[in-house]
């Protein structure tokens, strides 16, 4: 077998004539069909009466279907109770191909006759085209002739109908082409297409075929900011109601703590093979909710008012076929305080605590800044310190800054008060009580 290098220009050239699917060329009456799918045969005459019939190797002409005096016979042919007859045009038409319908299809009319050589291939998807990512396509040709036996060159598309060039596995031509194409991505999903041709007998045909790779819209591991007491929505986006994805699958929402190695499952969920997402809490040990079901694919988990505590490692896994694949979100939690927490008196000392939830990367850092203040009143975390200190003999605003490569992630203010009023605190970059998360789409 030969992997044809033809410039994609004139393949697709070739694309804009035929249909998707099962589509016909009459090529000096040569044609391709493909098992499982139909093939409608020219007969090139439009006489009133009209006989198909069927032969090949091991068996001499036998009758398929038959016109006469507006009337429809069956015959005895192996595809006879799947074919039909198109009174108008002549057509024949064979449902449900299989391999062994391969053969010389003659039409008959009165004296005259033509005959179409049907070539039928076999082609085999791996894992019925249903795919994660990183798993590999392979895909198997099997070919049925009568007689001749064309040695074809395969032409591959994918779903963006860009060539691609699988690995050859197998190459019994004329017979037989196993190929591979190794790691597959969610953006691979889509309908696929091959092109078969062959110089001689001169044929040229397209086959296509769907590919599906579940997964996530991103899979890469994101570190979040919130403050404390707000309220933080995780989402993870699923593509299977973008792909079509018609197979059962399960996968589950897992929390693992900051500084702690032990996993809560926080909820479990399952796609149907209508489309439809289900979720079911299943921990009590830490503050969430389920918000409220859509019809849509994504998982979602709602954290209010959270604490320090609930920072780590939220991680979304997605299982299929006794294989899993996965999406991690980092959430940090920063809150700002005071020691001691009233009111400043006059000639005393406060210290201003900001903190994070720990461990932080060597990029990230804190930093205190007064308000109208000087560079001496900035105050800066050392590296990978999850908290630093301000102290404070007079009233005024105080903003803590959590900085990560030098740009601002999140801000939190708090005001020093005198008398008899305690020092607030609240987000300034934060700046929404309810703040939505999620990894962001490709």
């Amino acid at each position: 077998m030969e992997l044809c290098g033809t410039a994609a220009s004139s393949v697709r050239a070739v694309f804009m004539v035929l249909q998707l699917g099962l589509t016909h060329i009459m090529a000096h009456q040569q044609q391709i069909g493909v098992e499982g799918k139909d093939v409608t045969l020219n007969c090139k005459r439009h006489d009133k009466d009209v006989t198909w019939k069927y032969k090949n190797d091991a068996v001499s002409p036998t009758t398929i279907i038959q016109l006469s005096t507006g009337k429809i016979f069956k015959g005895r042919a192996p595809m006879s109770d799947r074919s039909e007859i198109n009174q108008n045009s002549k057509y024949l038409k064979v449902s449900n191909l299989r391999i062994s319908d391969a053969g010389t299809y003659i039409c008959e009319c009165g004296s005259d006759s033509n005959s179409i050589s049907l070539h039928v291939v076999k082609l085999t998807i791996s894992s019925n085209g249903h795919f994660l990512p990183d798993d590999d396509l392979e895909l198997t040709f099997m070919h049925n002739s009568h007689n001749s036996q064309p040695r074809f060159s395969i032409t591959l598309f994918n779903s963006q109908n860009s060539i691609v060039t699988p690995d050859t596995l197998q190459n019994e031509a004329p017979r037989k082409y196993v190929l591979k194409l190794k790691q597959l991505k969610t953006t691979d999903s889509g309908t696929w297409m091959c092109n078969m041709h062959s110089d001689s007998p001169s044929i040229s045909q397209n086959i296509s075929f769907n590919v599906k790779v579940l997964g996530f819209e991103n899979t890469h591991l994101e570190r979040m900011y919130a403050a404390a007491d707000s309220t933080v929505t995780l989402s993870w986006h699923l593509n299977f109601q973008k792909i079509g994805w018609k197979k059962f699958f399960t996968g589950q929402v897992i929390w693992t703590q900051a500084n702690l190695s032990k996993a809560i499952t926080l909820l479990d969920f399952n796609a149907t093979a209508d489309g439809q997402l289900h979720e079911t809490k299943q921990s009590s040990q830490a503050l969430f909710e389920i918000p409220e079901m859509q019809r849509d694919s994504t998982v979602k988990v709602k954290l209010p008012k959270i604490q320090l505590r609930q920072s780590g490692e939220y991680t979304c896994q997605l299982l299929y076929n006794r294989r899993y694949i996965q999406s991690k979100a980092e959430l940090v939690v920063m809150q700002v305080s005071a020691n001691p927490p009233g009111p400043l008196p006059k000639g005393a000392e406060m210290t201003l605590l900001c903190q994070v939830s720990g461990p932080i990367s060597s990029n990230v850092h804190l930093l205190w800044e007064r308000v109208n203040g000087t560079q001496m009143d900035i105050k800066k975390s050392k590296q990978s310190e999850t908290q630093v200190e301000a102290k404070v003999t007079a009233a005024g605003v105080w903003n803590c800054h959590l900085m990560e490569d030098n740009n601002t992630k999140l801000s939190l203010n708090y005001t020093v008060a005198t008398g008899k009023k305690d020092g607030t605190s609240k987000t300034a970059l934060a700046g929404k009580e309810d703040m939505s998360m999620s990894t962001p789409d490709e």
